[in-house]
C-alpha cells in the first residue's frame, strides 16, 4: 500500500473490533437487500434457488452464488450477463463467484468489468 502521508486519525484501524465486524455484516445485508430488489423475477426466482450472499472487502465487492444442483448450476451460469449487468449498478468492479454446492464444478469467478467477454 503506498504511503499517502495521512494523519493516523484518517489511517485505517490495524485490527478490526466486533463493532467493525457487525458494521460489515450489516453493509453487506443491505446491499444484498438492495440488490434483490433491484433484480427481475427471473433473476429473483435463481437467487432464491441457490445460496448466495454479498460479500465486500478492500479489493472488490462480490455476489457469491452456491448452487444446489447442475440444473440451477446451469441456469445461473447462463444468466451471467443480466447478472454482471445488474450488479454493476452498485459497484463497477464487483466479481460474482458462481460455484455448486456439491463441489462438483470448479468455481467460476468473473469480473463484472469483463463480462463482454461472456455476451458472445
Amino acid at each position: 500500500m503506498p504511503d499517502l502521508s495521512l494523519p493516523p486519525d484518517d489511517l485505517p484501524p490495524v485490527q478490526t473490533t466486533p463493532a467493525d465486524e457487525a458494521l460489515q455484516r450489516q453493509l453487506e445485508a443491505a446491499v444484498a437487500r438492495r440488490f434483490y430488489e433491484a433484480c427481475d423475477g427471473v433473476t429473483q426466482s435463481i437467487l432464491m434457488a441457490c445460496e448466495w450472499s454479498i460479500s465486500i472487502d478492500v479489493s472488490a465487492l462480490t455476489l457469491v452464488m452456491g448452487c444446489p444442483d447442475a440444473s440451477t448450476h446451469w441456469r445461473a451460469l447462463n444468466h451471467l450477463v443480466p447478472l454482471a449487468h445488474q450488479l454493476a449498478w452498485f459497484c463497477e468492479t464487483a466479481r460474482i463467484r458462481i460455484s455448486s454446492l456439491a463441489g462438483t464444478e470448479t468455481p467460476l469467478e468473473v469480473r463484472v468489468d469483463e463480462i463482454d467477454i461472456y455476451h458472445h
